[in-house]
């Protein structure tokens, strides 16, 4: 099969299975190293053109991080599209396996099973979880709000994201309200926005932070079953 992925995860995840599948990826596919595959734009503005002189048999996609408009043009040049939609962990595990074993018809990769096995061996969430903010962005700040697969990430990890019941899944949330949200813990990861140890926690100066590999909070992939090990240690 010819595959092009517009999803930075998905491509990590074919790649690492079945590597000579992929034949165009973004620009923003930066796993595994070496990717030869011809770059097509970005997960926003993907070169749909591009991409349909490729000859694809399927083209993966996500609900979220590809625009519809894109995906409905890739369908009328009469390319097959698969979107996902990966909120949760168990959506995650699940759609990984929709695309690698149903899509793809290839074996169940190791991979997959050791990430699931590794997020099932964690232990379960205290009953009252420590509450804490997540920016994802400054300039304006915003933070995780409702479903998002990093907020069911941090959920298993024993942490209470304190806009989890926000109207919106990415609010912008004015400085100060954070800094009063009553979170005893802001959790800063390096991407999107990339938060350093010198540039994020000193707009916090009463709340202890925890700058954390963002690739691991969210991404869905071969990173999962890292993820399960060293989060966990990240969040103290």
């Amino acid at each position: 099969m010819r595959v092009v992925s517009l999803v930075p995860s998905l491509t990590e995840a074919v790649a690492v299975t079945a590597p000579g599948l992929l034949v165009g990826v973004t620009d923003w596919c930066t796993h595994p190293a070496g990717l030869t595959a011809a770059r097509i734009g970005g997960t926003k503005n993907p070169d749909t053109a591009a991409v349909a002189a490729l000859a694809p048999d399927l083209v993966i996609a996500n609900e979220e991080e590809n625009r519809a408009p894109d995906l409905a043009a890739l369908r009328a040049a009469g390319l097959e599209v698969l979107v996902t939609e990966i909120r949760t962990l168990d959506q995650a595990l699940a759609e990984l396996d929709r695309v690698l074993t149903t899509a793809l018809g290839l074996t169940r990769p190791a991979w997959l099973e050791q990430a699931e096995a590794a997020w099932a061996a964690l232990p379960a969430p205290p009953q009252h979880p420590r509450p804490v903010v997540v920016p994802v962005w400054r300039r304006p700040w915003m933070v995780l709000g409702r479903d998002t697969f990093a907020g069911d990430l941090l959920a298993r990890l024993g942490v209470r994201n304190v806009y989890a019941d926000h109207a919106e899944r990415y609010p912008r949330v004015p400085l100060g309200e954070l800094n009063a949200s009553g979170a005893e813990l802001v959790v800063l990861p390096d991407e999107p926005y990339r938060f350093t140890a010198d540039d994020g926690p000193e707009a916090f100066p009463a709340l202890p932070a925890a700058l954390v590999d963002g690739r691991l909070l969210t991404w869905y992939g071969p990173s999962l079953a890292r993820a399960a090990r060293e989060l966990p240690s990240a969040l103290r």
